[in-house]
């Protein structure tokens, strides 16, 4: 089977890390797989090296004209990816986001979780991304649930894989290194913006350190499309205004990143709009406390593995049982709900969606004898 997977973007965002471990656990099943995105900023690869057996195609996208605003980007990105992009070749075309869903036509979709914008192009985007493809995958029955109410759409449900090993098992000397740099820490990976519960858990920040004075807040990743940085500058003033100084350590190195999330002493996920919740789920697998926001979805995904928390001082008290590492019970629980989310049953499970959703129709039998046009008298 040639399968097409569409994402917009080479960096290390939930939904291109999704894209990238379901391209090479289709490869690894025996499917002819491509990855299509769009390059930004030079970009000729992604973030972290790809299995050969994916093809990769990356299509340039130049930056804009100064002042461009995001709708304007985004238009321009699902016009650059569409004229790129040529679904002949293939008999699965499958679409990971808004963007790539409006560029490549008639598709599958994951959608892996709902937003709600107020640019126009942006809520354009998003509708027509949700409406127009002809089958639906997502990867939590929350969402799903989402798309039965909110649009009559009957999706399924494929949750996640998550890399088990590879967060599980981290060099002992590499997370010694992160422990000798950063100290006691709690750690969110993510970025800074408002989908991701910044200014909460900054305020959660403040409270813990009263009791715990010598534990950091680390924020790593945050790579995205949209300008946050009026969001950014609000939380960097109630920093200052709270006496308190994140360690804010950007994008950080694939090869880094397991063992800086191994060396947490806790990890918080305080995100108010969330899929699926894979970096958290990646914590799990390092033995990592999770502290969580009390949303259905991480409900549903992380259930008594994690702590939850609704507002900024629960997740402070909740920081402070994890940094204390007194249950065992859930640390345990954690690390096997990982373990049991494998890109193997993942890819499988697609596979069968693909062979009862093929991208063309195969064409309509006639009966025998029966008219199929005009006849010659």
């Amino acid at each position: 089977m040639k399968i097409a997977l569409i994402s917009y973007s080479t960096k290390p965002r939930g939904g291109v890390v999704h894209t990238l471990a379901l391209a090479e656990a289709l490869a690894a099943a025996g499917q002819d797989v491509t990855v299509w995105t769009l390059g930004r900023g030079g970009d000729a690869g992604f973030f972290r090296p790809v299995d050969p057996a994916v093809r990769l195609r990356i299509v340039p996208f130049p930056e804009g004209p100064e002042g461009e605003g995001v709708g304007e980007r985004i238009l321009r990105s699902i016009a650059t990816l569409r004229g790129a992009f040529d679904p002949a070749p293939y008999d699965i075309v499958h679409a990971q986001d808004c963007i790539s869903a409006n560029a490549v036509g008639r598709c599958i979709r994951t959608v892996h979780h709902l937003d709600h914008f107020t640019t126009p192009e942006l809520a354009a985007c998003h509708e027509r991304a949700v409406v127009e493809p002809y089958a639906h995958i997502c990867v939590s029955d929350s969402v799903a649930g989402e798309l039965r109410q909110g649009w009559e759409l009957m999706p399924v449900v494929i949750p996640n894989g998550v890399a088990h090993d590879r967060f599980a098992y981290t060099d002992p000397a590499a997370r010694a290194a992160w422990r000798a740099r950063l100290g006691r820490y709690v750690l969110t990976v993510g970025g800074i913006e408002p989908r991701k519960g910044s200014l909460d858990l900054l305020e959660a920040y403040a409270v813990l350190r009263d009791g715990h004075p010598d534990v950091r807040l680390v924020v790593a990743g945050g790579e995205t499309l949209f300008d946050y940085r009026d969001y950014r500058a609000r939380w960097e003033a109630r920093a200052s205004e709270l006496g308190v100084e994140p360690v804010v350590l950007g994008q950080v190195a694939e090869d880094e990143l397991p063992p800086l999330v191994a060396a947490a002493g806790a990890f918080a996920f305080p995100s108010v709009r969330e899929g699926f919740g894979l970096a958290a789920m990646e914590a799990l697998a390092a033995g990592v406390p999770l502290v969580v926001r009390d949303l259905p979805v991480l409900r549903e995904v992380f259930g008594g593995a994690a702590r939850f928390a609704r507002t900024h001082e629960d997740l402070a008290a909740r920081l402070s049982d994890a940094l204390a590492d007194d249950d065992p019970e859930r640390r345990s629980m954690g690390c096997g709900l990982a373990a049991a989310h494998t890109w193997e049953a993942a890819a499988g499970r697609h596979l069968s969606f693909y062979r009862d959703h093929p991208l063309r129709q195969p064409p309509a039998q006639t009966t025998h004898g029966a008219e199929e046009g005009p006849q010659e008298s």
